[in-house]
């Protein structure tokens, strides 16, 4: 039995999010993302585009590009609204689905069909999700992931797309190779060296010569140009790591600052640990100086979900790396190698009274947010902004903050 699989793309999420709040800005230039000297574009919409304007910008770049366009700083709270109203939707009609994304969604409706028509199914969805939300969205149908999503990208905007059974390689051959997910940039331009540049040439190319160019990647791509994709629809996403960074207004070296920062960070991924039952066994800290160049150390600890044993060896970390003595454009701390468990007493360093006090935090932050109650080392203008990111061990995907900055 040929597989169904039903790709969902929201369009433009950001801006129809903002046009769904406010009309006036429908059919005007609209561009989100962070607002300030170093802000990236999260989203722009159609009539911005038609300027040279893209996600991932510079906003410096695109207030060039396009004078005139207004620029709002996305809130991401708002977008995890309406995206949990799409998502609310969807899980109510298909029988399995999979969230990759904010505004991005897979379901797979195999043998559906049998019933009534996948793609009329797929069509009266659309339709709902339309009228229910107001937001507009796009949507491919085919045999496997990666076509689906190809197939959106070329319905776009506001539209739909099948490809049916056996013509995969037809509809995927004179597309251009960047349009195969997983063809970054870097792929790209390999390509381009090589001479090729549609999906059509790679289907002819043996996929030994794949392999030898691109690694075990190239198989992969190979594959996918040929239509075929075995990957199945992943209904929860198992988080193996947590982060937190930030990237400063304005190139710094006060030690106070930077450092108020870091136990922020660690002290609310701690919180988040604990309030989703894990423990991590590694540490990384990251800082990025003001010439790009990005630098990282980690350590290997016991389990731990405990402020009092994270924020030292943190804090421990940062003066290691942290010895070039320029200015700092952006610091990070992520918790990896996570399993499940409470945090308990250890007997030669803790007592209950520790164990107590946290709970009572925890309890402040589960009711009233994360940044309810704060130790006051953490409290100063390096971690006004840190937390309130949600529950990041829900299975749903990592929120992509739509203010980001370089």
């Amino acid at each position: 039995m040929n597989r169904n699989i039903l790709h969902l793309d929201l369009d433009t999420f950001f801006v129809s999010c903002e046009r769904r709040l406010n009309s006036k800005l429908i059919g005007k230039p609209v561009i989100v993302g962070g607002t300030g000297d170093r802000g990236v574009v999260s989203a722009a919409s159609y009539e911005c585009r038609a300027y040279g304007v893209h996600s991932g910008m510079a906003m410096r770049m695109a207030r060039q590009l396009c004078p005139h366009a207004t620029y709002i700083r996305g809130n991401a709270s708002v977008y995890t609204k309406f995206s949990k109203m799409v998502t609310d939707i969807l899980q109510e009609q298909v029988p399995v689905l999979e969230k990759s994304s904010v505004d991005e969604f897979y379901a797979d409706l195999t043998g559906m069909d049998r019933f009534f028509g996948c793609y009329k199914f797929a069509k009266e969805l659309r339709t709902k999700i339309i009228r229910e939300t107001g937001l507009p969205i796009s949507f491919g149908l085919s045999v496997n992931k990666t076509v689906s999503k190809v197939a959106t990208n070329e319905a776009k905007p506001d539209s739909q797309l099948k490809v049916d059974a056996g013509f995969e390689k037809i509809f995927l051959e004179p597309l251009s190779i960047r349009k195969i997910p997983m063809v970054g940039e870097k792929t790209f331009r390999t390509f381009c060296n090589l001479g090729v540049k549609k999906v059509g040439l790679v289907q002819q190319m043996p996929v030994e010569m794949m392999v030898s160019v691109f690694g075990k990647n190239g198989r992969v791509i190979w594959e996918r140009a040929n239509g075929i994709d075995r990957t199945p629809i992943v209904q929860y996403h198992e988080r193996k790591s947590i982060s937190s960074e930030r990237t400063y207004g304005r190139d710094t070296t006060d030690l106070i600052k930077l450092k108020t920062t870091i136990r922020a960070m660690a002290e609310n991924l701690a919180f988040q640990l604990r309030a989703g039952n894990k423990l991590t066994s590694c540490i990384t800290v990251k800082v990025r100086y003001s010439d790009f160049q990005t630098y990282s150390k980690q350590l290997k600890i016991p389990y731990t979900a405990a402020d009092h044993n994270l924020i030292p060896q943190v804090l421990e970390l940062f003066e290691k790396l942290y010895n070039r003595r320029l200015l700092i454009r952006l610091v990070g701390v992520r918790y990896s190698g996570l399993t499940e468990g409470h945090y308990q007493i250890d007997l030669f360093e803790n007592t209950s009274r520790t164990v107590n006090l946290y709970k009572a935090m925890d309890a402040i932050r589960l009711r009233y947010g994360d940044r309810s109650i704060m130790r006051a080392a953490t409290l100063g203008e390096g971690s006004r902004t840190i937390g309130g990111q949600g529950n990041p061990f829900n299975g749903q995907p990592p929120i992509i903050l739509a203010h980001r900055h370089q």
